[in-house]
């Protein structure tokens, strides 16, 4: 069975004190024992140092981190005149294990292209990053039939980049009409956009079977158990619900007993 992974995306939030106070918790919650599914907090720029301080923390008895760190985005780009980006290898510096790439709100707010997702993928694979490639649909794509084949679309720009080294990435389905509005896919629709994932990556490559693929459209501690029990939700991206220690903590409970 797959090791299931939990990340929270802060996305825009956060404070040196609240931080630290949410990371204190959630260690002390996690306890000192080795876990049965991965953790990670994606955490806005300003804040990887001091979660990278928590991540060395976290060490089990076996030198893993119960904790690991993820960043929110990443530069295609290794170097140069590109004011405001980090690079790979600047995130490599701070300890980073997972780089979001293709944030439904990068590619809405940023006009990122499946291209440019592609290419970031690249880049955080390139520097040792696992990229946390995000794919999902709008609330009109779905309602016109249309959820296959943007999914598919999305991911098929990544598959083409990266070929080979396919199988080092994650994929995170999220919905986008389900981000952050409170709506969530019932585990029946979540479970069948999975499996066109699953069997895209595995045309892809024969290997992909241990490729993990999250669900990100408002996983909470109310419905994560159901959703995470289905075959081919692998974990969760996980929102709102991140900045919430008791909440995350629940979530990664729930992954804990699958």
């Amino acid at each position: 069975m797959t090791k299931k992974l939990i990340a929270g995306n802060w996305k825009m939030n956060g404070n040196l004190g609240a931080n630290a106070q949410l990371l204190d918790a959630v260690l002390e919650g996690l306890g000192g024992r080795a876990l049965a599914c991965d953790v990670a907090v994606c955490v806005p720029a300003p804040y990887l140092l001091q979660v990278q301080g928590y991540q060395d923390r976290s060490r089990d008895s076996s030198g893993a981190p119960r904790l690991w760190l993820g960043a929110q985005d990443i530069s295609r780009h290794e170097s140069g005149a590109y004011t405001g980006e980090v690079s790979g290898r600047m995130l490599r510096e701070f300890g980073v294990r997972f780089a979001l790439v293709g944030h439904s709100e990068r590619r809405q707010y940023h006009g990122e292209t499946d291209e440019t997702v592609a290419l970031k993928a690249k880049a955080a694979l390139s520097a040792g990053i696992t990229p946390i490639v995000c794919v999902g649909e709008t609330l009109a794509e779905r309602e016109a039939g249309q959820t296959d084949d943007v999914v598919r679309r999305q991911l098929a720009a990544v598959i083409h980049e990266n070929g080979h080294c396919i199988t080092e990435i994650v994929v995170a389905y999220e919905p986008v009409w389900a981000i952050g509005t409170g709506k969530t896919a019932s585990p029946e629709q979540a479970q069948q956009v999975h499996a066109v994932l699953r069997a895209q990556l595995g045309v892809a490559s024969p290997a992909a079977g241990g490729i993990r693929i999250l669900y990100g459209g408002s996983m909470n501690a109310g419905n994560a158990a159901e959703l995470l029990a289905q075959p081919d939700i692998d974990g969760g991206l996980i929102g709102g619900a991140s900045l919430k220690a008791s909440d995350f903590l629940a979530i990664v409970g729930a992954a804990q007993v699958l």
